[in-house]
């Protein structure tokens, strides 16, 4: 089991888990100020267990959705320890899927798990109760299965489907980003009202970037009778909002982990997506690309030039 999390930082054990099943997380979560960062290190963690089962190539429909509500059982009771285990048995006795990664992490379910108890309650409850949210929306899609993945016929069915899976998301780490700052409690209802939106948006560069991928694999995520510039403009509308979300946290005052955090993973989807409306689904920003747009982030901190990282809209080469 891990230790008892201290005060002064994450267990190294939550930062290898992460490494191995996360790239931009691995890169944007560091970035927290403590406590936040160990909060935010355990629920992306559960959400990926969630993110696994729900994509997990190895079951039928009917097993995924069976293990989602396993899962969603053993999360609501924070004294079913042994349950953990006998789930980190099963999935590792019979994989959901050939990574290795998500397969160490659902091994180490019981560990998380033990780490999210660790938590304030307040974070706790948040965790809990945001990822019950997802666990339930993802059974929905599971139960919705065809052999090409979830079946989404329109616009409207692929923002819940983002919804269920990230838009969630962007709502819980807003709860735990008010946790213990007063400050952003001024603006809490407008960071609340765009934190869906956030989530969407990254949901939807992913889609469209893998899209070339998950079609090798025999699954689409993309509505068929919808136009892909359908997608690309809902993205682009939805990193604005994204953006102005950032902004809010800055105007308000938000520690500078925060605004790295948030606006790293826009501004990577933002080059992203440019790149892949160029030049088509499966490419992506080179290892120096990523650097530049991480350095120019730092950069406008340092001189007090956040805003001016939302006028531009040039993509870097």
């Amino acid at each position: 089991m891990i230790d008892p999390i201290p005060t002064a930082g994450t267990p190294a054990r939550l930062d290898s888990l992460l490494a191995d099943t996360s790239r931009t997380f691995a890169l944007t979560i560091p970035l927290l100020p403590e406590p936040t960062r160990c909060e935010v290190t355990v629920a992306y963690l559960l959400f990926r267990v969630a993110d696994t089962l729900e994509d997990a190539t190895e079951w039928s429909a009917s097993r995924k959705r069976a293990e989602l509500a396993r899962l969603g059982e053993t999360l609501r009771d924070d004294a079913r320890s042994v349950e953990a285990e006998r789930l980190a048995a099963r999935w590792t006795a019979m994989p959901p899927c050939a990574h290795a990664g998500y397969r160490e992490l659902l091994a180490a379910l019981p560990e998380v798990l033990s780490a999210l108890e660790q938590l304030g309650r307040p974070a706790q409850a948040a965790i809990r109760a945001h990822l019950g949210r997802t666990i339930d929306r993802m059974a929905g899609f599971v139960g919705q299965d065809t052999d090409r993945g979830p079946w989404l016929a329109d616009l409207a069915d692929l923002q819940r489907y983002c919804y269920a899976v990230a838009g969630i998301v962007g709502e819980m780490l807003t709860e735990l980003f008010l946790i213990g700052r007063p400050k952003l409690e001024r603006v809490a209802p407008e960071l609340r009202s765009g934190a869906p939106a956030f989530g969407e948006a990254l949901q939807l560069v992913n889609i469209l970037k893998d899209a070339a991928a998950d079609a090798s694999e025999g699954r689409s995520f993309l509505p068929p009778a919808v136009a892909r510039e359908e997608v690309f403009g809902l993205a682009r509308a939805d990193l604005d909002a994204a953006g102005r979300y950032c902004r809010t946290l800055a105007r308000a005052g938000g520690p500078r982990g925060l605004l790295e955090f948030t606006a790293l993973p826009v501004l990577l989807a933002r080059a992203t997506l440019d790149r892949v409306e160029r030049d088509g689904a499966g490419t992506k920003l080179s290892r120096l690309e990523v650097v530049a747009i991480a350095t120019r982030l730092r950069e406008a901190l340092d001189r007090d030039r956040y805003d001016d990282l939302w006028t531009e809209r040039r993509e870097t080469r």
